[in-house]
C-alpha cells in the first residue's frame, strides 16, 4: 500500500467503476426478467449478450449480480417487480432459471430452484437435478416469449 494512501477514502475512478457496474447490472437483470417461465438461460449465454452491446462482462459477472439481485442491485428493478417463483422469494428477478453450463442451478439454492423449474414444467434431464438445456434454452429475439 503506498504510504498515505487511504482505500476508505472515495477516488474519482471509484464513481465511474460503481455506475459502469450498475450498467452492467441493470442489462443482466433486465434480460433475465424477460426470461419465459419454463425456459432459462447460462450464465455464459446471458453474459454474452450483455457483451454484446457493452463489450464487458463474463459469466462470473452475471453470477455475482445474481446473487446480489435480492439486496445490493434491488434498487435497479422495478418498484412494481414481481415474478411468481418459490414460496420464500420476494425478488422481483426469477434467478431460478439461471442455470450452469451443464444446466444445475446454483447449489446453494438447488431445492427452491428445482422446485420452481418443475413448478414451471421447464425441460429437466433424466435425474431431474438440471436443466435439459436442448429443450429449454431460451434465446431473446429468437424464441418469442409465450403469452
Amino acid at each position: 500500500m503506498t504510504p498515505g494512501y487511504r482505500r476508505d477514502v472515495p477516488t474519482p475512478d471509484d464513481a465511474s467503476h460503481d455506475s459502469a457496474a450498475e450498467e452492467y447490472a441493470a442489462a443482466v437483470l433486465a434480460l433475465v426478467r424477460q426470461i419465459p417461465p419454463g425456459r432459462a438461460m447460462t450464465y455464459g449465454l446471458i453474459a454474452e449478450i450483455v457483451a454484446e452491446s457493452l463489450h464487458r462482462g463474463g459469466p462470473r459477472q452475471v453470477g455475482q449480480v445474481m446473487a446480489g439481485s435480492g439486496d445490493r442491485y434491488a434498487h435497479l428493478l422495478p418498484d412494481d417487480a414481481v415474478v411468481v417463483g418459490p414460496a420464500q422469494d420476494t425478488n422481483g428477478v426469477p434467478w431460478w432459471r439461471v442455470v450452469n453450463a451443464s444446466g444445475a442451478p446454483p447449489a446453494r439454492h438447488a431445492t427452491a430452484a428445482l422446485d420452481a423449474l418443475r413448478a414451471e414444467a421447464t425441460p429437466l434431464t433424466r435425474d431431474r437435478t438440471r436443466v435439459a438445456l436442448r429443450r429449454a434454452v431460451w434465446f431473446p429475439g429468437i424464441d418469442a416469449p409465450e403469452a
